[in-house]
Parts: structure tokens; C-alpha cells; sequence
């Protein structure tokens, strides 16, 4: 009799840890490389919490630095999908479904490619492909760009595929979706509202996805468990920093902070 599916990668992850030797998983575990990981995921938490976003696009190029692309991607979307829920509870009302559900489901239905984009292509490309799209997104933001055909369900569908193949292969499921939340007249506060509900439901989908298709280890989650406690712990003194009147300094957030990361992704 065949296993349901989460029983079979309940079964898969188990037969993976009996094969690992404990010394050889905290060997693995403990290197040098989990510190610079741990204070990457102390600021991208705080950004996190108090945008709403951003802490996949800081930590994608130097996680695929320190452990690869495909490694990289499963990481970040562990750690994302808790704290999406965590914030979510915050949002007090303010998500517009009408826009973000069809962007999330069409989101979803694109992951595949990007997963297989990100098996696929070679770890040295996808490495810098990850520094280009972050300094392309910081470039369009800078020069103030905006989407300006107002927020229709067709649209939101064609951003959500383009997010979820990006967020499949990269993890930086963000810039297309920053781009149209931003568009138009909403307060920072429901903008900030609609982007953690698209990412709590398309980043728990991507991660049974990764999980399902091979892609998450024993080691993987390892040492997402590692960085979590900091990354959660300044997610939430983010979200308790962020209040409607700060958001002049909320766009200017959004704008402008990445640039280092997206170096570094190119240059690695």
C-alpha cells in the first residue's frame, strides 16, 4: 500500500538521519560559516518584522555563498514560513483577498519550474543570477518606478507566476510583488498586510515542495533550527517597531538597503 505523501517524506527524512553518524551531523552543523549565517538572519528578522519583507532577497546571496543555491533556497523558505504566520496574526484586518488570493494561487502553480530552474542550472550561475536580481530590484525601486495600471485580478495572476517561479528557484519571490503592492494609493500598513498574507500561503506550499521533491536534508534542518531563535526572536521586535506614521521611512526601507547583498551574490 502506497504512504500518503507527508508520511513518505516523514519516512524518506528518518532513513536520511539513521544514515548520518550524530558526530558527523553536528561536524556538519557547527563550522564557522553558522556564525556569519546566524548574524545574517539577525538583521534580515529585524527587516522582516518591521517591512513586512525583504530578509529572503538579504539572505539569498550569502546563504548560496556559504552552502549553495539549492541549500540556500530550502533555508530561507523554513525559516520564512513560521515567521509569516507569526506576523500574520498582526495584520489586523487590513489584507485584500480579492488581490492577494489569485496572486497566490498562480504563485503555486508556478513553483515547479522554479524548482526545477534551481536543480537544474549550475550553483556558480544561479549564485550570481541571485546578486542580479537584487540589484535589479534596489535599481527599479531607486529610480521610482511604479507600476500604475491599478491592482486587477489578470495582473495580480501574471505577478503571482512571475513571483513563484522566482521564489522556486531563488528564493526572492519579492521584487514583482513589492513592485504591484506598492503601485497606487494604499497606506504602507495594508500594503505591508497584503505582502505577509501572499508569502504565508505561498512560502508553506514552496516548502512542501522542496521537502517533497528531495531538496530538504537532515542537515538542512539542522541548520535552519540553528538560525531560527534569532531570526524569529528580531522578526518579532521588528513588527513591534513598525507603525503606520513611519512610512516615509518604510518606502525608503524599500527601497535602498540591499545593494551590499546583491554585490557580494555577483562578486561570490
Amino acid at each position: 500500500m502506497r504512504r500518503p505523501p507527508l508520511s513518505g517524506m516523514m519516512a524518506r527524512l528518518s532513513t536520511q538521519l539513521k544514515g548520518i553518524p550524530l558526530n558527523d551531523l553536528w561536524t556538519a552543523l557547527l563550522t564557522p560559516a553558522i556564525a556569519g549565517a546566524i548574524g545574517i538572519a539577525l538583521l534580515a528578522g529585524l527587516i522582516r518584522g518591521f517591512a513586512g519583507f525583504g530578509s529572503g532577497v538579504m539572505m539569498a546571496p550569502v546563504r548560496a555563498l556559504l552552502y549553495g543555491p539549492a541549500e540556500a533556497v530550502s533555508i530561507i523558505i523554513l525559516l520564512e514560513v513560521i515567521v509569516s504566520f507569526q506576523l500574520l496574526k498582526g495584520t489586523g484586518g487590513l489584507i485584500q483577498w480579492r488581490f492577494v488570493a489569485p496572486m497566490g494561487a498562480a504563485a503555486c502553480l508556478f513553483m515547479p519550474l522554479g524548482v526545477w530552474i534551481l536543480k537544474s542550472a549550475a550553483p556558480a550561475l544561479m549564485t550570481r543570477a541571485m546578486g542580479l536580481v537584487v540589484l535589479g530590484f534596489v535599481l527599479i525601486l531607486l529610480i521610482g518606478w511604479r507600476h500604475t495600471g491599478g491592482k486587477k485580478v489578470p495582473i495580480a495572476a501574471a505577478v503571482g507566476a512571475i513571483s513563484g517561479t522566482m521564489m522556486a528557484a531563488t528564493s526572492m519571490g519579492i521584487p514583482p510583488v513589492l513592485l504591484y503592492m506598492l503601485s497606487g494609493p494604499d497606506p504602507a500598513a495594508v500594503s505591508r498586510a497584503n505582502i505577509i498574507a501572499y508569502f504565508s500561503t505561498t512560502q508553506l506550499t514552496l516548502a512542501l515542495i522542496l521537502w517533497w521533491m528531495g531538496l530538504v536534508h537532515p542537515i538542512t534542518l539542522g541548520r535552519a533550527a540553528l538560525m531560527f531563535p534569532a531570526f524569529a526572536l528580531c522578526a518579532w521586535a521588528g513588527s513591534r517597531l513598525f507603525r503606520a506614521e513611519y512610512e516615509t521611512l518604510y518606502r525608503r526601507i524599500a527601497m535602498g538597503f540591499l545593494v551590499i547583498v546583491g554585490v557580494a551574490g555577483i562578486m561570490g
